[in-house]
């Protein structure tokens, strides 16, 4: 028995992917119905749609013409999206670098708080509306107490030590309650951490810290400037940057 398949044809996809600083992992596939370089922006990376005859180089040209305006947009998405793991509730508990949050409803009035052996306990009326916005800020604005705390305790010592450990120079350590970004360095080598590092997984932390270090010799995200965070990360300043996207700050 023979069996002929006529003017059967295997469509061929070709796909191939590469890691970006700014985006993250850039897929590119090219596609036979397109006329022009499209690009699909995601929270998490770009999706990039090739016509017959474009190359990589060609899209990544198109790209960084348009990269300020790409990563804006890929901020606003990420900002947009929903961040469950900052919403309190009585049956899930956040973590922190050094005491885990436990909301617990009480019978009382007012909102309570208090820190002991690692657990950051709050005490909420079992009247109340935990879910509504004004408890959540109230209950946020007691974290952030005694998070400022915890990070005026670890966070310059930490980068102190760091600082050592890989020859950098820096003027001072200060804690701020930025909401905008984990951490700056001013050309006086001065660097400021946001007190919401104490929310991000250690080797995080550390990543934050060693960006900012690295600004005391390159103010700028320069060839040169990576070169100092590929060495200060075991050549994993990418993968680390990729991975800090998925942490928001609170609101």
């Amino acid at each position: 028995m023979h069996i002929v398949f006529e003017n059967f044809k295997v469509k061929r996809v070709e796909s191939f992917m590469e890691t970006d600083p700014d985006f993250g992992n850039i897929e590119f596939v090219h596609n036979l119905r397109s006329r022009s370089i499209r690009v699909r922006i995601l929270s998490d990376g770009l999706k990039v749609s090739l016509p017959a005859g474009a190359s990589e180089k060609d899209a990544l040209a198109f790209i960084n013409s348009k990269r300020k305006s790409i990563l804006a947009k890929q901020n606003k998405l990420i900002h947009k999206k929903e961040n469950h793991d900052l919403e309190l509730s009585f049956d899930k508990k956040i973590t922190t670098l050094t005491f885990v949050v436990d909301v617990k409803p009480v019978e009382r009035k007012n909102i309570f708080f208090a820190l002991k052996d690692g657990v950051l306990t709050i005490e909420f009326p079992v009247r109340g509306d935990l879910q509504a916005e004004t408890s959540q800020k109230n209950c946020w604005n007691g974290i952030n107490y005694f998070l400022r705390k915890e990070a005026k305790r670890l966070l310059p010592d930490r980068t102190k030590q760091l600082a050592g450990k890989f020859g950098f120079y820096l003027a001072d350590v200060k804690i701020q309650s930025s909401k905008s970004r984990w951490g700056s360095c001013s050309r006086a080598r001065s660097i400021n951490l946001s007190m919401f590092l104490m929310l991000l997984p250690a080797h995080l932390i550390d990543y934050v810290i060693l960006h900012e270090l690295c600004h005391t010799k390159e103010m700028n995200h320069s060839p040169k400037f990576w070169a100092w965070m590929d060495k200060v990360t075991d050549n994993k300043s990418t993968n680390l940057r990729i991975e800090l996207k998925k942490y928001n700050m609170p609101e």
